[in-house]
């Protein structure tokens, strides 16, 4: 099967754009001072990634997809580029009366790539504000320190912890935080994930069926060659709510703005939207009326004229006129916010257009989007376990994860007794793309589409140049802990990167998603992937700004669970190519990353008791040349890609395990 090329560039920020034309995004790097100046980040709904640092001065870094003039308006909020990750610097000693006391939460080592890491938890009565350091002895005699970084969100202290694992020449043994005002604590390192190991496979286990990344008629295709070369072991569900497909209406901009007005087909371009096209012209004679005329597919406005002969005809009233004449197939705005009070000139014949740029032979109608149901039994009777990924456009990784979890799945069920086990004892429902539309509009047309294809926002906010800020973010349109029940971390602003649409469940795709879980009450584990930034995460994932009052915390016995499968399933990654998601950045989404108002994993989890796990695929590299932690992106060379597939798809069959594994209590 030969592969398209996409659309993969990542513009650098000074790019300019026609006054037509999106600006160009880029991810870069931010710096801002505090954990405050990050929520008010995630409040202005800019769009950030999952891959955020902590500093040794206090700071914050955190990766973000932005165009030229949001970088420029995120100054005001404290948010600067960060042209390198700074070198640990350690804080002024403080002062205080009296020792503070000293817990640590977490010390653990961990070896990828030859290396070992250490990571540490810890946290003080005295607060953020306190100056810790950690120690550590090692075998052979080897030792190190590094600095400790404090925060706290909404008022709320959260701990301390190492800016990123640390390099230790050898396995580190026993570490010894300390605070600048007297406190101390000593504790022994335990290994990380500590986990399970994998189950072990035959000697013909066969895996590594990912060749490229697939955009979703591919994945789709790929999904029923799979069925339909086991027919005894799989189905294709096909979920009910049609997306609204790969489609925009055609629009035009006639003048300079802001003289200037927008067009837009009342059919979608493919749909006849295309084939339009409109002119404004001048008689060249005086005291003439406006005039406007739909001749076939052509629109001819023809404008008032001055005692002179001179336009006289202002936005306002083309608009109007236009608006105002049957027949068009056109509805016309003013430029943006602009009152259209300028006077318009004369545009030559200028063609409508939606500026989707996919070959033909990807389709524009709505989609129907298909999940794979893999097992024995196929009838209620075994545990689910539902893997879907995608719900974010540009995150070309995550497919990968789940067809490469669910070629293994079904291709060793002959061979392998570890396999067979799996699928006799559980089902598997595999949703390789919860968002196709968006998918299609990154590969083609602009590669950081994080939302779907609806356009929600009123004309002022439709102008063609505006098209890639469109959409809905599908992770932030779910019920619990929405925005719209007062939970922080999603934006009502229908151009921002984290728009949770016009209600809860306003969206197909969330829809599709909760849909299985009403359907298969047998499911009760979900894994959401997502990518990048090397995550494992679980509820709660939202909170209340004021108080910052989370969602119920699971029970003591619950959280254990989480946790206890969680190092499972990263074990089972980490044996791929020792790869490791770190202590710090697994656990319930509030406590590791931030507030996500309206996540699907939340709404399977409180409203239907599903263990609802999120995938961050993508874990940092360490570039042993810089002595640094470097992201890998949205969208990595290939050959990353592949490695990313591999260990997280080896992640998802051990959650399968787990399921196995699960009785209900």
């Amino acid at each position: 099967m030969v592969l398209t090329t996409f659309l993969t560039s990542e513009p650098s920020i000074p790019a300019v754009a026609g006054p037509a034309d999106p600006e160009p995004a880029s991810i870069v790097v931010l710096s801002v001072p505090d954990r405050a100046a990050l929520e008010r980040l995630v409040a202005s709904g800019t769009d950030l990634t999952a891959r955020v640092r902590p500093q040794a001065d206090g700071s914050i870094q955190v990766d973000a997809v932005v165009t030229p003039s949001e970088l420029a308006g995120l100054r005001s909020l404290g948010a600067t580029l960060a042209p390198g990750t700074p070198p640990p610097a350690k804080r002024a000693p403080q002062t205080s009366a009296a020792p503070d006391q000293i817990v640590i939460e977490r010390a653990v080592w961990y070896k990828s790539g030859g290396r070992h890491f250490l990571s540490v938890e810890a946290s003080s009565s005295g607060g953020a504000a306190a100056s810790l350091s950690v120690a550590w002895k090692g075998k052979k005699g080897t030792s190190g320190e590094a600095p400790l970084v404090g925060f706290e969100n909404f008022g709320v202290y959260l701990g301390h912890e190492v800016v990123s694992p640390v390099l230790a020449e050898q396995e580190p043994l026993w570490v010894t935080v300390t605070s600048a005002s007297g406190g101390k604590a000593q504790a022994k390192v335990t290994r990380w994930p500590g986990g399970e190991r994998p189950d072990r496979h035959g000697r013909g286990y066969e895996k590594d069926f990912i060749s490229q990344y697939m955009p979703p008629a591919q994945l789709n295709e790929r999904i029923k060659a799979l069925h339909r070369r086991y027919p005894k072991l799989t189905d294709i569900i096909a979920l009910p709510n049609l997306t609204n497909g790969y489609r925009r209406h055609a629009q035009a901009q006639l003048g300079t703005p802001p003289n200037a007005l927008t067009l837009t087909s009342h059919a979608y371009g493919s749909e006849g939207g295309n084939d339009l096209s409109a002119e404004i012209v001048t008689p060249g004679t005086p005291d003439r009326a406006l005039a406007v005329q739909m001749n076939g597919k052509q629109l001819t406005v023809s404008l008032a004229t001055d005692a002179s002969g001179a336009p006289a005809s202002t936005v306002a009233q083309v608009v109007a006129a236009i608006n105002a004449t049957k027949g068009t197939r056109i509805q016309a705005s003013p430029y943006r916010t602009d009152p259209g009070a300028g006077i318009l000139a004369p545009v030559p014949l200028t063609q409508l257009t939606d500026s989707l740029k996919a070959p033909a032979d990807v389709s524009r109608d709505p989609a129907r989007v298909l999940a794979l149901r893999i097992g024995v039994h196929r009838d209620g009777s075994r545990t689910g376990v539902l893997a879907y990924s995608q719900e974010h456009a540009r995150e070309w990784v995550t497919p990968l994860v789940t067809i490469e979890a669910a070629e293994r799945l079904l291709r060793n069920y002959d061979n392998d007794r570890a396999t067979r086990r799996l699928l006799r004892e559980t089902e598997v429902f595999i949703v390789p793309t919860v968002n196709p539309d968006g998918a299609n509009y990154s590969f083609y047309d602009y590669n950081f589409q994080r939302k779907n294809m609806t356009n929600h926002c009123p004309a002022q906010q439709s102008d063609p140049a505006q098209r890639d800020t469109w959409g809905v973010d599908i992770n932030r349109n779910y019920a619990a802990g929405s925005l719209h029940d007062g939970y922080f971390g999603a934006s009502s602003n229908c151009q921002s990167g984290t728009f949770a649409g016009p209600a809860e469940h306003s969206e197909p795709e969330s829809r599709n998603v909760i849909w299985l879980a009403q359907t298969f009450r047998n499911i009760k584990f979900a894994l959401n992937v997502h990518s990048y930034g090397g995550y494992f995460m679980w509820p709660p994932g939202s909170y209340k700004q004021e108080g910052r009052v989370t969602l119920p915390r699971p029970t003591a016995e619950q959280e254990a669970y989480f946790l206890r499968s969680a190092r499972t399933i990263e074990e089972a990654i980490a044996a791929e190519r020792g790869t490791v998601t770190w202590p710090q950045k697994t656990g319930p989404v509030t406590d590791v990353l931030y507030s996500a108002a309206g996540n699907s994993a939340d709404e399977l989890w409180y409203d239907y008791g599903i263990f609802g796990w999120d995938f961050e695929v993508g874990n940092d590299i360490y570039n042993p040349e810089t002595g640094r932690w470097e992201g890998v992106g949205f969208q990595p060379a290939f050959e990353e890609a592949h490695a990313e597939a591999m260990e997280f798809a080896s992640g998802l069959i051990s959650l399968v395990g787990v399921a196995a594994d699960y009785r209900e209590r």
